[in-house]
């Protein structure tokens, strides 16, 4: 055979993958050491199934497997390219195994409890089994109702006057105590509600109203920071050509900015009530904990799905695994309310933000 004849490859394109090659790789790693985490558990040498474990080194074969394939396949510089998109997916995916731990165990062991007792009854004159957080769930909702009510106005008004009127040192102020409240340990708001409080009503007193008081204190930097940066990139000539038309300021902001920044607002105030909605430690002190059903935000105790989660663990009695049944069960309720509540966030910004087509 002549060297004409001869068959010489190029580098540049040796070859080529089939498409959903590198997709195919990560999901079979992903069941070989499922299926290897499953026999150890059958074997008795791991109690549960390890997800974790089995993603993490299975993403491990696959950036080993694809630079193996790539570089027989495509040759070495198109290995190189494989190797280094296949440690970003592995550096995302590593990024997202610890809220995949926490979703799979709240989940699985949430379930055990998941049931119409525990969305319908209390605690009352419960010691055992049985049981429900019925007035966890009502006193979570109406005392973080009654935060946002408190600090959505007062964030978003400090926002607008941060963005449209706020200069010289009064706004820079502003700004640097906003910044130091965003960073303060929560145990400390609850413990100001309470000084606040104890100077009017005296010590010792626990409502559901002081509780939102010291949630409010933990939202108003969130709101106010979120706000504050979505108001700015509203485009200054939304602005003029209001004010060319004669439209006065308040009602330019009202009209036309507001609108327009109205699903970033959204997003901001929904962070905000995630932020705080899980708070055990400045509830303890404000609202205390209580078996029975409080409806009364300004009246005596009143329990939140938190300091459910945190009683029922602190206090198991004889049969444990009820009292951490009702804990985990807390926990995934408290996370599908968070999960509703950005939902519906997402429906208000589609539903009330302007229309840009015809």
């Amino acid at each position: 055979m002549s060297v004409a004849a001869r068959t010489t490859t190029n580098t540049l394109t040796a070859g080529k993958l089939p498409r959903g090659t590198a997709w195919g790789l990560l999901v079979g790693s992903w069941v070989l050491f499922s299926v290897v985490f499953l026999l150890l558990q059958a074997g008795g040498m791991t109690e549960d199934f390890n997800i974790v474990g089995a993603l993490f080194f299975g993403t491990i074969l696959f950036d080993v497997l694809i630079v193996v394939v790539s570089r027989i396949v495509e040759g070495g510089r198109k290995a190189v390219d494989r190797l280094i998109t296949s440690l970003v997916t592995t550096a995302f995916i590593v990024a997202l195994l610890p809220l995949v731990s926490l979703l799979y165990t709240v989940v699985s062991r949430g379930l055990n409890r998941f049931d119409g007792e525990f969305y319908t009854y209390s605690m009352r004159n419960i010691i055992d089994s049985g049981g429900g957080a019925l007035h966890a769930i009502v006193g979570t909702l109406e005392i973080t109702a009654f935060a946002a009510l408190i600090s959505i106005p007062i964030g978003l008004l400090t926002s607008i006057y941060l963005v449209e009127y706020g200069r010289g040192a009064l706004a820079r102020s502003i700004t640097f105590f906003v910044d130091v409240m965003t960073g303060i340990p929560s145990i400390v708001a609850g413990l100001f509600a309470y000084a606040l409080f104890s100077l009017f009503a005296g010590p010792g007193v626990r409502s559901g109203a002081i509780g939102a008081v010291a949630l409010a204190v933990l939202m108003i930097p969130v709101v106010v920071r979120s706000s504050e940066e979505i108001l700015k990139i509203v485009p200054n000539e939304l602005r003029e050509a209001s004010y060319a038309l004669g439209v006065p300021k308040w009602l330019t902001i009202l009209k036309i900015v507001l609108p327009t920044s109205l699903a970033g607002i959204t997003t901001g105030i929904m962070l905000s009530i995630a932020r705080v909605i899980g708070e055990t430690a400045p509830l303890l002190l404000t609202a205390g904990f209580t078996a029975s059903m409080n409806y009364d935000l300004f009246g005596d105790r009143m329990m939140t799905l938190p300091v459910f989660a945190y009683t029922q663990y602190a206090n198991q009695g004889p049969n444990s695994s009820d009292f951490l049944d009702r804990a985990w069960t807390a926990a995934l309720t408290l996370i599908l309310i968070v999960m509703l509540l950005n939902l519906l966030a997402r429906l208000v910004s589609k539903l009330f933000s302007p229309k840009l087509g015809r």
